[in-house]
């Protein structure tokens, strides 16, 4: 993988022909030249959209945020589901673009920008960022942000539907107390872990009340009673809800 990193050079379109479903499973299954192949021929997807996100022209072998982008996309070729409908190609600008905000806000609270800074070129000549641009790219983080999480939650309002709750009723089913609260979160956990319960949950739409009583030392009573906040929080866990994941302890 590194040396395919060291080894591009410039921004070459996909050769004519080429199919990210010729690559796609042969190098989830660990054909590491497929693997290469595809993050060569998917290359020009990683500089358009970080550009996209930085509002500059990015190339290879200067910009960190194309090593950010390869990596992403490599991710993304180990994480996609075709069966949730979405092709690779839209999966993969979504990882590449969330993958660089997260480096830019990284960034961003690094430290403080030097004077020398307010203009400056490279040994090469080409123009640093300014202050401006870094500004620009900070409101651009932080606009981004705030859609795909708007985004997000319809989303997960979607899928809350599906088993029968409403995203407007969440802040009343969540337990009061923090140590009740803290064993629904557990035993959320370990419906996403364990293959058998998440199919269950995923295929019949309700939680497997009786080994989850067993594996958990909690009441099947007060299993049922938090029913709704375990199936919300499961789902999170189960599902590409990057924002919302974030608000689970631990």
């Amino acid at each position: 993988m590194l040396g395919f990193l060291l080894s591009l050079s410039g921004n070459t379109p996909p050769p004519e022909g080429s199919s990210v479903d010729r690559l796609l499973e042969p190098a989830r299954r660990g054909d590491a030249q497929a693997r290469e192949d595809l993050l060569r021929q998917y290359t020009p997807l990683v500089l358009r959209v970080g550009s996209q996100v930085s509002g500059r022209y990015l190339q290879v072998g200067r910009d960190e945020e194309v090593s950010v982008g390869l990596l992403a996309l490599n991710e993304a070729v180990d994480r996609f589901d075709s069966s949730r409908g979405a092709s690779f190609i839209s999966f993969a600008e979504m990882v590449i673009k969330r993958r660089l905000i997260d480096y830019y806000r990284r960034q961003k609270g690094k430290s403080e920008i030097p004077l020398s800074d307010l203009e400056a070129e490279d040994d090469e000549g080409n123009p640093l960022q300014t202050v401006e641009q870094r500004e620009a790219i900070s409101r651009f983080v932080e606009e981004q942000e705030a859609d795909d999480r708007k985004h997000e939650i319809v989303r997960y309002a979607r899928r809350l539907a599906e088993y029968g709750i409403k995203f407007s009723e969440l802040a009343l089913i969540s337990p009061k107390h923090e140590d009740a609260r803290d064993r629904a979160i557990e035993a959320a956990r370990l419906v996403a872990r364990n293959p058998l319960f998440s199919q269950h949950l995923q295929t019949k739409k309700e939680l497997p009340l009786k080994q989850l009583e067993e594996r958990v030392g909690v009441s099947r009573k007060t299993l049922e009673r938090q029913r709704k906040y375990i199936i919300a929080v499961a789902l999170i866990m189960l599902e590409d809800f990057h924002h919302l994941r974030q608000y689970i302890a631990g």
